[in-house]
Parts: structure tokens; sequence; C-alpha cells
């Protein structure tokens, strides 16, 4: 839908900057997880075994995600959006609605934190093969403080079956070091634009511009 709104309208671009992001981390809680439920080889990120040995500088991978609680008036399934930066440059975004009927805001946010989270794999393996370095977590950005806590405290333990795969491929994530969450607000979650449909106004537009220039 990007391009094609880049398509109708000439006086926007899309910029694709290589800059770092500042990023804070004290937004970001760092638990031991030698304390939690999984062993060792769980907590250990599986790096490829044949890729080259890594030169040049890294880059910073920001992950912002949110989730419309059943959004289709329709079928009452839920929509996941969210949107992957490469230090500052936009280069991946997913809309979609849910596989299943989420019966809570806080199972719809962890489906859709699973399915950003299973993405991000995805481009750290490509630029570990292209001997890009790929040093630190990926920053991922939610405004479910649920599902953030749950996704961060190594003591935590979920009883519901139906989240228990998204709930399980997040958290090991976190403990093996690929991605750590952190709390956004909704007004800053650039997330946001790809869940619900939104009228013209400073958030729409604020979230626009961190996507296209010239608007």
């Amino acid at each position: 839908h990007l391009f094609a709104y880049l398509g109708e309208y000439h006086n926007s671009e899309m910029v694709f900057d290589p800059t770092k992001p500042n990023i804070d981390q004290d937004a970001f809680e760092r638990k031991d997880w030698t304390y939690s439920t999984m062993s060792q080889a769980d907590r250990t990120e599986v790096l490829p075994p044949d890729m080259p040995v890594p030169r040049g500088e890294g880059f910073v991978i920001r992950c912002f995600v949110d989730a419309d609680h059943a959004g289709d008036s329709l079928t009452r399934r839920s929509r996941t959006g969210f949107i992957v930066y490469i230090n500052n440059a936009p280069v991946y975004w997913y809309s979609k609605r849910q596989g299943s009927v989420e019966s809570s805001t806080y199972q719809a946010e962890f489906t859709a934190m699973k399915e950003a989270t299973e993405y991000i794999r995805a481009p750290r393996y490509k630029l570990r093969m292209m001997g890009i370095p790929v040093e630190g977590p990926a920053y991922v950005f939610g405004d479910n403080q649920s599902v953030l806590a749950n996704t961060t405290n190594p003591g935590s333990v979920l009883k519901k079956k139906c989240t228990a795969v998204a709930y399980h491929v997040v958290r090991e994530g976190v403990a093996r070091g690929e991605w750590i969450t952190a709390y956004i607000n909704t007004h800053l979650n650039i997330a946001d634009l790809l869940t619900k449909p939104m009228t013209a106004g400073e958030k729409r537009n604020g979230f626009v511009k961190k996507i296209l220039q010239h608007i």
C-alpha cells in the first residue's frame, strides 16, 4: 500500500536513512534468565554454522508492533500490524488479519508479537550470511503492558494453552538475546497505522512522516 501511495502522490518520497537511532536503554529491562525453566540450550541463540566472518559496522533493528482486537466486523478476527526498521530505514511492514479469532486483547497482542518476532529472525540470518555484524538484540516496541511484562519476566507462568505457543516463542527469543521488548505509548506506536483506519490529523500525519518524506 505504501508503494501504491507513492505512485499516486508524486510529491512523497521514501528515504532510507542509514544513521543509527538513539535507543533509550533504560526502557529495556534485562533479566537473569538462568533462574527460568528454560535450559541452557533454550537460552542460546543458534548461529548459522557456515556464516562468513563478520566485517564492517553493525546496525540496529527496531520493530513496532500492534494488534486491533476483533477489528473485523464480520469474522471478529484481530489484525496484526508491525513495521521493521534497520537503523532509521523502514525495510518491512505487515498488516494482515490473524488466522483465528482471539477472545481477548491479550491473546491478540501476543499473537501479533509472535508474528513480528518470527519475522525478525529472517533479516538477522540474512545479514549474518552477508558478513555483516549482528550485535545485540532487536528492539521490539509494543503498547500492551501485560504482554510486555510476561515477555521480560523469567518467573512468569502462563496457564492458558491457547496463548502458550506465542508466549513461549517470544520469551525464548528474549532469553536468547535475539530481541528485547519495551513499552511505547499507543500515541507514539507507528504500528497503529497498520491495524486500524485513521482519519487525517496530527497523529496520522506524524506516523506517515516517519515513513514518507515531503508530505
